[in-house]
């Protein structure tokens, strides 16, 4: 699976907002049985969701269950085990015997929205049969009493340490959502945000945010361009017989080397 940019969250009680997640150019789909779903249309989630998955997607789906402990828990596991999704996402994971209790054949993507979690982020993240983890801002940020700001000063500590894990196991990490689905400008600067902090993507709630979240955390025609110029520099450094050579002024080596072929490797592949 290519690197997911955009993983939008689609509520399963919800056919025809399945139906049209299909065309809308996420790099993921995460269908929803938990938070998005009202206790009474649990059971029709499940159902839809099944059925759309027998159907096929064009792009990986992923199913957020409910997690232990709740009325849905099995019902959701044995409805899975037949759909065969690309992946499953838990919720409020904080301990790895939830992990290592839940083989159910396909990869599980963890969510870390709470404070236990966040600590326990390079165990989960360790562990076989995990995919990725997906921060989780509002449950995290209501558990750690701290204020919303624009700039997510409060929660950038528990971000990072979902990165670090995430990137300690070679797993991947995205971000968590951006509530306010009319603050475009917002949702640039957090994405932006991410990206930096080193997300390889962004949960989404709405449509309207997938363009950007996949032009913040793609490679833009910039940053291809310039990857190119420095292996130009650095190939035509190595013919002279230098083992180091600078590009735009800073000194290049193998590290900034690998650096640039992986990023159009994943210009290669879409991203």
């Amino acid at each position: 699976m290519k690197r997911p940019r955009s993983a939008l969250f689609v509520p399963g009680d919800k056919p025809a907002a399945i139906q049209k997640a299909r065309t809308l150019g996420a790099d993921m789909l995460i269908l929803d049985l938990e938070d998005a779903v009202a206790p009474e249309h649990k059971a029709q989630a499940r159902e839809n969701v099944c059925a759309a998955l027998e159907e096929g997607f064009p792009m990986p789906v992923l199913v957020r269950l409910n997690g232990p402990g709740t009325p849905w828990e099995n019902a959701d596991q044995d409805a899975v085990m037949h759909c065969r999704p690309d992946g499953l996402v838990l919720p409020k994971v904080e301990q790895t015997g939830v992990v290592r209790c839940l083989r159910l054949g396909v990869p599980l993507w963890l969510m870390i929205e709470t404070p236990r979690g966040v600590l326990a982020a390079p165990e989960l993240a360790a562990e076989q049969g995990v995919a990725g983890l997906i921060a989780g801002a509002n449950d995290l940020s209501r558990e750690l009493r701290a204020r919303h700001t624009p700039e997510r000063t409060p929660l950038l500590h528990a971000l990072s340490a979902v990165v670090l894990a995430a990137r300690a196991y070679g797993k991947y990490a995205l971000d968590a959502v951006h509530n306010d689905v009319r603050d475009a400008a917002g949702l640039e600067r957090v994405c932006i945000q991410g990206r930096d902090l080193g997300f390889d993507g962004k949960s989404l709630i709405h449509p309207a945010q997938i363009d950007t979240a996949n032009r913040c955390f793609g490679v833009s025609d910039e940053e291809a361009q310039t990857a190119r110029e420095l292996l130009a520099s650095w190939e035509a450094g190595r013919a002279e017989g230098k083992s180091l050579t600078t590009f735009q002024g800073k000194m290049v080596e193998e590290m900034h080397v690998r650096e640039a072929r992986e990023l159009l490797a994943e210009v290669g592949r879409g991203l």
